[in-house]
């Protein structure tokens, strides 16, 4: 199942402000995980997991220091980890959000 480029089992469409064919399993995987995480959908989900496995990927988005509230309830619940090992919970903690009228 694992391609030589990212681009050959992902859709074009997640990497449109970078240039796809430049993307490496390895050395991009930052970028791929969050794109499919932030806008991908089931069958690009299982592709990153089945390259990177969903610890890997775990540990990578534990790294970030922004996930959509969404986003970081799916990694926490799937992969089983308390939200707080995510560094992105702690800095929302600490920002102060804006008031909503």
């Amino acid at each position: 199942m694992e391609s030589k480029r990212p681009i050959d089992l992902l859709s074009k469409h997640l990497f449109w402000d970078v240039n796809p064919e430049l993307l490496d399993w390895e050395k991009s995987k930052k970028t791929i995980i969050s794109k499919v995480l932030e806008r991908g959908n089931l069958h690009e989900w299982n592709c990153i997991v089945g390259i990177y496995s969903l610890n890997q990927i775990t540990e990578i988005l534990k790294t970030f220091s922004h996930l959509s509230p969404i986003d970081l309830n799916f990694i926490a619940t799937i992969s089983n980890t308390p939200k707080e090992q995510f560094r992105c919970f702690s800095i929302k903690l600490l920002t102060n959000q804006h008031w909503i009228y």
